[in-house]
């Protein structure tokens, strides 16, 4: 079966019941009460809170399908999703989906040049975006030659976009009636590789159904639980946290903002049972929690029943903290990469909470070994490398047959993850063979970096690696060693990196030599025993 028939059986099932919620609370205090919404769907990112019922998500999906269908889009075509978290972005994704396309959500930190090489590799032919990206979409538009339609969902539609919002409700909202087989291609996640240039990561509709089915399982989601979504629907982990919540037709909530108290207020007013958090926001709750800033008795938490985190490090201290706190909530972490459709081919699982630290054991259906260099199964206990199988794993990078061969061999997804398993069977991350940065849950690449600090003609020579953070699990530290007689200061280095995005600026410099082996690759594994204390870090991460 298809991803789309959970949907369809939702809405025969549930018709009126709320599927999706969307809160905006930068709206909030235009809003004469909480309670105050807009549903009219020509008005989108109007009003504190809007929703759909399942049968609206179903017609949505299927007017978007049959608009896709109308405009030439074929079975395999490709369509870029590139959105902000909205009460549009699921039906949207549903509706490619129906209409038999490939969806590629896109991260939303690209730049106007990664948006093009996206685009371009996993050639798309069209591109839905929204307001937030009108900007970056007009400095690309008409360059990508497949693309040949840019569709904007949002207020005031640009002149060179076709706007969603006007011609979607007038597209049939019957079924498409076109066959989706399990061995049908579904979606093209974006990843990186040791370069740190996106590679586009084919999925299989087979692939995307086992893990919907994954996340429900692990965390037993029922038809009354109710998800609170804070993470980008663009990433795995997000959405296919949420599709457990599609398997059994239960709501979720998608938070627009990560406040703690627009995190606390929303689990109170929608009486979410299941929240996913990263680090930071679990810590900046805990500390409006001490500071007084948020009062736990004035809100409504008892349903609150599972706090579970993923997409980098997770300190002890923290869960010891957090259950300070919550003694009654469950706690699960996950370990992924988008070439295993994201969370749960590794899991903590929800009863061994006295094994925080690990990433795991294989989740449901999911096989791990450690292997050497040589492809070898290493002794318990010894570091090597974690492969993965399951039904979650990619059908390849498309358009890139040796990093595909390279990754999947006999049927094993290396991870490119250093990792160890203890005598009860958990493992254990002990470094990552590659050298992405994960600061606040997001994948950075310190290749793309350092190629931008090297066209500053003061430095010499730049390294960049991840230094532990307690709050973001890493953040990007850039190691330079300056030209000789130059008097270029921390200052001046910050203020070059104005021209990149807030997220990939270093967040400390040092000026230092950078070591280089003999053949001329820089010594990274010692500038972070040097610089991050990397014998002390035992990671766990999904990405």
């Amino acid at each position: 079966m298809p991803i789309t028939d959970f949907l369809k059986q939702n809405a025969e099932k549930w018709p009126n019941d709320v599927a999706l919620v969307e809160i905006n609370p930068e709206n909030q205090e235009s809003a004469s009460t909480w309670k105050e919404y807009d549903l009219v769907q020509t008005k989108p990112h109007v009003g504190y809170r809007r929703e759909i019922t399942w049968l609206d998500f179903e017609y949505q999906s299927n007017r978007f399908a049959n608009l896709l269908t109308v405009k030439g889009i074929k079975k395999g075509d490709k369509v870029a999703i590139l959105m902000m978290n909205c009460l549009e972005w699921l039906p949207i994704y549903f509706g490619v989906l129906k209409s038999g396309a490939i969806a590629v959500p896109l991260n939303y930190r690209y730049t106007a040049d990664e948006i093009k090489y996206c685009l371009e590799l996993a050639e798309c032919t069209k591109l839905i975006f929204g307001p937030e990206f009108t900007g970056r979409v007009e400095q690309i538009f008409g360059t990508v030659p497949k693309v040949n339609e840019y569709i904007y969902v949002g207020a005031d539609c640009p002149t060179f976009a076709t706007d969603y919002h006007t011609i979607y409700p007038m597209c049939s909202k019957k079924e498409p009636g076109i066959e989706i087989k399990d061995e049908d291609y579904g979606a093209i996640y974006f990843s990186s590789g040791t370069t740190g240039f996106p590679k586009a990561i084919l999925h299989d509709h087979a692939g995307l159904v086992s893990a919907a089915k994954l996340e429900q399982s692990h965390h037993g989601q029922q038809k009354d639980d109710v998800f609170l979504c804070i993470p980008p629907l663009y990433h795995t982990g997000a959405k296919f946290h949420w599709m457990g919540s599609l398997v059994v037709g239960s709501k979720g909530v998608l938070l627009k903002g990560v406040k703690p108290k627009w995190i606390i207020d929303t689990v109170s007013r929608e009486k979410c049972t299941i929240v996913w958090l990263l680090v930071p926001w679990a810590q900046d709750i805990m500390d409006s929690i001490d500071s007084g800033e948020i009062k736990l008795d004035e809100y409504e938490l008892s349903q609150w029943r599972l706090m579970h985190i993923g997409a980098q490090p997770v300190p002890k201290s923290l869960i010891k903290r957090w259950k300070g706190f919550f003694p009654n909530h469950e706690y699960d972490t996950n370990y992924g990469l988008s070439e295993s459709l994201g969370p749960g081919c590794v899991h903590l699982g929800i009863g061994n909470i006295h094994k925080v630290g690990a990433i795991g054991i294989p989740g449901d259906g999911w096989k791990c070994k450690i292997v050497n260099e040589n492809n070898e199964i290493v002794k318990q206990g010894d570091v090597g490398e974690l492969c993965v199988q399951g039904k979650g794993v990619m059908k390849c990078y498309f358009n890139d047959p040796d990093a595909t061969s390279q990754a999947l061999i006999d049927g094993w997804l290396h991870t490119g993850d250093m990792a160890r398993q203890d005598e009860d069977g958990f493992y254990y991350l002990v470094d990552r063979k590659k050298d992405v940065i994960i600061t606040g849950g997001e994948n950075t690449y310190p290749v793309q970096i350092e190629d931008f600090l090297r066209q500053n003609n003061e430095i010499k020579d730049v390294a960049v690696i991840g230094i532990p953070d307690e709050r973001l699990g890493e953040i990007i530290a850039a190691v330079i060693e300056l030209k000789p007689g130059s008097t270029c200061t921390e200052e001046d280095i910050n203020n070059f990196c104005l021209g990149m995005p807030r997220y990939k600026r270093p967040r400390k410099i040092i000026f230092a030599d950078v070591p280089r082996n003999p053949t001329g690759k820089i010594e990274k594994p010692l500038l972070r025993k040097m610089y991050a204390g990397e014998n002390l870090v035992e990671q766990q991460t999904q990405r």
